[in-house]
């Protein structure tokens, strides 16, 4: 019989390794029924790493957004799973014990069905503690590894790490290939051996695009048994971020594994409602750059989703670095050549610093010493001259044990500063303090919330959950979007020019034709006209009679056609855009006098 492979859409993880920010509880109920409706999902990623934080920037309640992002699979009977970090939980610093207990009480309390946990270092001592917490929560207990590629980080070294996962009790295991840098043939090898000493476990693969590997990865993982695995879909597939489902689906049937069908209807209306949201907002925060794969990734390892952060660091240490280059006698470096330079640095790093899988926080621990260490050297001062305190408490074991040795050069500047290096369980450094926060509510009249979520929320997120609390988290969130709105500039009736039309004196129609109305391009790409023109080689005639909502045009996306739409009734008064031109997403492409 055809073994059954199981998809889980990660639509959490989505937008987290395409932006800063998740769509609103509002916008996830929306989408939510037509993700049911396609058909083909077992399991649905909805929260955990960042949504939270994410709901309290926006200055909303992450409690109530997860149970209603939860509630309509529930009903539906598709499993919910979300992500935490083990000895970090929800955060990028480590929690105590108390409150990752209580965190799996809740999410259970929410609708969250799994709990896939990882530890960044595959320390099985800081995941104990999640499979414990889970599973007496009633939780499906998923232990991760966190996968990378290394001379370190062989079938064996994970099947060390599986023995123990096996033994604390985990109902699953995951093979969070984070950076996509997992060579398919080892991944296979990794999945066919955790198969066979315990064949009771169920095995997901989760594994980003950006290096290309992802397709061959799923295929060979499939063959050697694995169960599940992670897929996107349009338009935040591929890229940085993972393979788009239809893809997956299509090749494992046809190698005979019983897959689900997809309604593509309803795969078209997520899409749709998922690009819906990056309009009207999220796209914002969305580097360009992500939609891109890049064979890069493949040396430094770096996951995709730091790529947008990466290039924004970069950018802030350009002109440090250019300035010491031109006070040293160096040719200045460009962008490009910076960021050769970090994947270089990375990649000299890296097993410096103990092969930490290059996972939150780890990734940027590795990055970030790389970054000083361009500067440094940009300096004429040696490698390794500022190392950062969260980095010096990965060095020095307090957040678990490194995969590899440390050099001797990182072990002779630990103990020239008289630093002491930690071999105990990194838990037992950070004591209990659900009652402090319990105090903290109480001094302020605040109510624990149903089944103490909010005192949860609190204990996890103090600093962003005040924040919430007081109002100061949506009003800087407003302010945040209203400056990029305004940086952007795109108001539908234009009174001064959006973009440069040499061809076109716009300022002198609209002075003329004082009630003109934009019509924008509505993403990125290549012109497509389609109005009244047979062969499409032709732009709409001046003077033609349009109505509103009427489709005039198309744009060429990355990941498909966006329609161009009249905003109005009226005539085409000018045309400024042309058929194949590249546009910008609010670009002018043509003007309606109502």
């Amino acid at each position: 019989m055809a073994k059954e492979i199981q998809f889980s859409l990660v639509y959490r993880d989505m937008w987290q390794s395409s932006g800063k920010y998740v769509p609103r509880a509002d916008q996830l109920v929306r989408v939510a029924p037509a993700i049911i409706d396609m058909g083909c999902f077992d399991r649905i990623e909805t929260n955990g790493g960042a949504f939270e934080q994410v709901n309290l920037l926006f200055g909303e309640n992450p409690n109530k957004a997860v149970r209603a992002w939860t509630a309509p699979f529930n009903k539906a009977g598709i499993q919910t799973h979300m992500l935490e970090r083990g000895l970090n939980a929800l955060r990028m610093n480590p929690v105590p014990a108390d409150v990752r207990a209580l965190m799996f009480k809740v999410k259970k309390a929410q609708g969250v069905d799994i709990a896939r946990s990882f530890c960044g270092l595959n320390d099985h001592r800081n995941l104990k503690l999640s499979i414990e917490g889970a599973k007496n929560a009633g939780m499906i207990s998923q232990a991760s590894l966190s996968v990378t590629y290394s001379p370190v980080h062989t079938v064996e070294y994970y099947m060390g790490v599986v023995d123990k996962l096996a033994e604390y009790g985990a109902d699953e295991i995951c093979l969070k290939d984070m950076a996509g840098v997992g060579r398919p043939g080892f991944l296979g090898a990794l999945v066919g051996e955790i198969k066979k000493r315990y064949p009771h476990l169920k095995v997901q693969y989760h594994g980003h695009s950006g290096p290309g590997f992802a397709v061959a990865s799923m295929l060979e993982v499939a063959r050697a048994g694995a169960d599940c695995l992670d897929v996107a879909v349009e338009p935040l597939s591929w890229g940085k971020v993972h393979p788009d489902v239809i893809t997956i689906q299509q090749m494992l049937r046809y190698e005979g594994f019983l897959v689900k069908d997809i309604n593509m209807d309803a795969y078209m209306q997520v899409r749709s409602l998922t690009q819906e949201f990056i309009d009207d907002f999220l796209g914002y925060w969305i580097n360009p750059s992500n939609s891109k794969m890049t064979s890069l990734l493949v040396g430094c390892g770096l996951p995709g989703g730091m790529m947008g952060s990466m290039m924004a660091d970069l950018k802030g240490f350009q002109a440090a670095i250019n300035a010491s280059e031109r006070a040293t006698g160096k040719p200045q470096s460009s962008l490009d050549t910076l960021m050769v330079k970090l994947f270089n640095e990375v990649e000299y790093v890296w097993p410096r610093l103990g092969y930490p899988p290059l996972v939150t926080p780890f990734s940027q621990y590795v990055k970030n010493t790389a970054l000083m260490n361009l500067l440094a050297l940009s300096q004429d001062k040696p490698r390794f001259s500022t190392i950062d305190k969260d980095t010096w408490g990965m060095i020095l074991g307090r957040m678990g044990t490194l995969p590899g040795p440390l050099a001797p050069e990182i072990v002779a500047l630990a103990k020239e500063k008289g630093m002491e290096f930690f071999t105990g369980n990194p838990q037992d450094n950070y004591p209990d303090e659900l009652p402090k926060f319990r105090a903290m509510m109480d001094e302020k009249g605040w109510d624990y919330g149903q089944d103490d979520e909010e005192l949860f929320e609190l204990a996890m997120h103090e600093r962003q959950y005040l924040d919430y609390r007081s109002g100061v988290a949506k009003e800087r969130f407003n302010k945040e979007l209203e400056d990029l709105k305004a940086k952007a500039g795109a108001p539908i009736v234009i009174k001064r020019p959006v973009v440069e039309m040499p061809a076109f004196d716009i300022d002198s129609l609209v002075a003329a034709h004082p009630g003109a109305v934009a019509v924008q391009a509505p993403v990125k790409g290549g012109l497509l006209w389609q109005v009244d023109v047979a062969d499409n080689s032709a732009a709409p005639a001046v003077g033609s009679a349009v109505k509103a909502g009427q489709t005039i045009g198309y744009v060429q996306a990355f990941y498909g056609m966006e329609e161009i739409k009249a905003a109005c009734d009226g005539r085409l008064l000018a045309v400024p855009a042309a058929q194949g031109d590249k546009v910008e997403k609010n670009q002018i492409v043509a003007l309606i006098e109502p």
